[in-house]
């Protein structure tokens, strides 16, 4: 049932989400060079790896690391823009809509962050799909403390509803948590 209400609910944003993104697009072009579209591979259910897609936020030639390892300087000033409104996370629509993703589930890492994938590992989040949010983004919780990054999304296994899938999203856009920090 998760998985066709997910399904309907991207259907219904697209048409809302496409315009915004394509403004933001055009903001991201204009003020940096490089793609406005940022694709990158990462873990998913059962550990494989797929193509997330994000707007681009940090400048091009960033390296392939987690945001917390990347330099802060690194962030373009729209991008700044885009991760705290959160909507360099839109086309993970289609992520969802492919079935790599979830709205809601541990946010799917880096195929090097491989402490994290075994704590993961270690706590059966590879049973379930990766999400746009979760229980750790809310309480601002990232990645670079993977062994308590995991644990609090082992939670989520435990608390898994409609219900609770609901909350985390209307806090996610009511502006709770965080994304990523990044690096110094």
């Amino acid at each position: 049932m998760k998985r066709a209400l997910e399904i309907a609910l991207a259907v219904a944003l697209v048409p809302f989400a496409v315009p915004v993104v394509l403004v933001c697009m055009g903001a991201i072009r204009a003020t940096s060079p490089g793609p406005a579209l940022f694709r990158q591979a990462r873990v998913g259910s059962g550990e494989a790896t797929f193509t997330c897609y994000k707007l681009r936020t940090m400048r091009t030639g960033t390296g392939d690391v987690p945001s917390h390892e990347a330099p802060a300087s690194s962030v373009t000033p729209v991008g700044a823009w885009l991760r705290r409104l959160k909507l360099d996370e839109l086309p993970q629509l289609w992520n969802i809509l492919r079935g790599d993703m979830s709205f809601v589930g541990p946010r799917p890492c880096l195929p090097s962050q491989t402490r994290l994938i075994a704590a993961r590992r270690a706590h059966g989040l590879y049973a379930i799909r990766p999400g746009i949010t979760g229980v750790s983004q809310i309480a601002g919780v990232d990645m670079s403390d993977p062994d308590r990054l995991a644990a609090l999304d082992a939670t989520y296994l435990d608390e898994m509803s409609l219900m609770t899938d609901l909350k985390l999203i209307v806090a996610t856009g009511l502006g709770r948590g965080r994304g990523d920090r990044v690096g110094a």
